[in-house]
């Protein structure tokens, strides 16, 4: 298999992080959505990263879809297996990427859009609820404390992580780590995971960990 994207996307670290701790073997390629738009292209028209390209040549799209098929492909899960783990999972996970979402916004609206038109209320807006879901999930990890072990990493745990140190390099004026010290602290050792690791925020190639599962 074949992993499309930069790590600075959180999208693309996600699933790399991922398929790495499904003990799944693939190839990172770096590529831009920007600078190598026609490159992306012959690999997968719409140009949507990240893009896992299957054994077969079949091309995959969306973070979320391809950890689903990891994870059948693995016959393994990054799921709790009981419904009130699995409950809670789902919850933090949807509130990671809610806010990596609303932080892809604002640097879009900051860095994409001529200053003078940028729509400053929507700028807000996207801001207040990129905000309210770190308040949610700092209040969730207070509550419950995640596994951070490398047999325990759950998708909730893995965008967690991911999003957190995403926003830390590109908005950290926006989300100032003492604000959200119990979220900091579980993401700095998560980050501290080798898979994690393998894979760094920004320009470079993973070079992927093969785990037995």
């Amino acid at each position: 298999m074949r992993l499309i994207g930069m790590l600075d996307s959180p999208y693309v670290r996600r699933v790399a992080i991922g398929l790495q701790l499904l003990g799944l073997r693939f190839e990172h390629h770096s590529v831009s959505v920007f600078r190598g738009f026609d490159e992306f292209q012959a690999i997968n028209p719409v140009v949507k990263a990240p893009t896992l390209v299957c054994d077969d040549g079949m091309v995959l799209m969306d973070s979320s879809l391809i950890l689903d098929y990891a994870q059948a492909l693995a016959q393994r899960t990054l799921l709790p297996k009981d419904l009130p783990g699995l409950q809670t999972d789902v919850r933090v996970t949807g509130l990671g990427l809610a806010a990596c979402e609303k932080c892809v916004q604002i640097i879009y609206e900051r860095n994409l859009r001529p200053p003078e038109k940028q729509y400053e209320p929507w700028v807000s807006r996207v801001t207040g609820q990129m905000l309210a879901a770190f308040a949610a999930l700092e209040a969730q990890v207070l509550r419950q404390p995640p596994a951070a072990g490398l047999r325990e990493m759950t998708q909730g745990g893995i965008v967690t992580a991911v999003t957190w140190h995403f926003t830390q390099q590109m908005l950290p004026d926006l989300v100032p780590a003492s604000q959200y010290p119990a979220l900091a602290q579980f993401c700095a050792k998560a980050e501290a995971l080798a898979p994690f690791k393998a894979a760094p925020h920004g320009a470079g190639t993973c070079n992927p960990l093969i785990l037995s599962v």
